[in-house]
């Protein structure tokens, strides 16, 4: 928009002509303030999301919890949500019978049985594993993820980790690192965390399997490959997407303006794939 030519002055009843030129300055500014305060780019599938600005859902499974819905499957009962629970809140795990379960504590404490996961802290419950009690004394933030039932999925065992004992691993790319929290050898599904230092960025890249990602914490612009162009937007603490698998994103744009920290996540075996530049290429409509 030409801001200059959208700078039309009132018609007042006036002789005044510094009141008339306030008035065009007032309707200026107006308009301006106006083109900035846009919100993300328009893109067909679920990116830059921030998740605060998303509607509370009442989850069965978990009462008396807030909870925001990232992504779902209302047929399989697949469901990604970030979870606030309250002071002295009891639960259990036992409220989706025949599925795998994931839960990662952004903040606070979560007692899994009687393990206590503070911020970091990490568990993948799989289908068929009993109901474990769950409680917050002082109240958490945390991700919930329940997953379909997948028959190849080797993983029959509850992992419950703390993540901050586990080491940084160094990629092809200098300044991000990976912990693999979670990877299931017979499905190929996976889940890690990834950090990108102050000034780094991925190159641009696209994975056969469908991704999501919140960032836990930082700062990090990042780019999206849509018809060969690229969708630029700021993501903070509690950005969230979903992105089709075969979709392009990263690039030199895509930097962390502070050191930033996501948790990522595959259900199915995902290549990545290494692209020269954002270019057009068919992105899955099923998300």
């Amino acid at each position: 928009m030409d801001v200059r030519a959208r700078c039309l002055c009132l018609p007042l009843k006036t002789d005044n002509m510094t009141l008339k030129l306030k008035t065009c300055l007032i309707v200026a500014a107006a308009v301006l303030l106006g083109a900035c305060a846009g919100g993300p780019p328009q893109i067909p599938y679920p990116a830059f999301i921030q998740v605060d600005e998303l509607e509370d859902i009442f989850m069965a499974s978990l009462p008396g919890v807030r909870a925001k819905q990232l992504s779902g499957d209302p047929q399989t009962r697949r469901t990604s949500n970030r979870i606030d629970l309250p002071q002295d809140w009891v639960g259990t795990s036992g409220g989706v019978p025949g599925r795998s379960m994931e839960l990662f504590v952004i903040s606070g404490e979560l007692m899994v049985a009687d393990i206590e996961l503070g911020a970091g802290g990490y568990a993948f419950l799989p289908a068929g594993s009993l109901g474990f009690n769950l409680s917050a004394r002082e109240g958490a933030r945390i991700l919930y993820f329940v997953n379909d039932t997948d028959p190849e999925s080797v993983i029959r065992s509850p992992i419950i980790i703390n993540s901050y004992l586990l080491d940084w691993e160094g990629t092809a790319k200098a300044g991000v690192e990976t912990k693999v929290l979670r990877d299931d050898p017979g499905n190929g599904s996976r889940t890690w965390l990834l950090r990108v230092a102050v000034g780094a960025a991925p190159d641009w890249e696209s994975s056969t399997a469908i991704r999501e990602g919140y960032l836990v914490v930082g700062d990090q612009q990042y780019a999206e490959c849509v018809n060969g162009e690229s969708e630029l937007w700021q993501y903070t603490p509690g950005g969230y997407f979903y992105r089709p698998a075969n979709t392009i994103s990263g690039g030199p744009e895509s930097v962390a303006t502070t050191e930033a920290v996501w948790v990522l996540r595959e259900t199915s075996k995902g290549d990545s794939i290494a692209w020269p530049s954002c270019t057009v290429e068919e992105t899955a409509s099923d998300y």
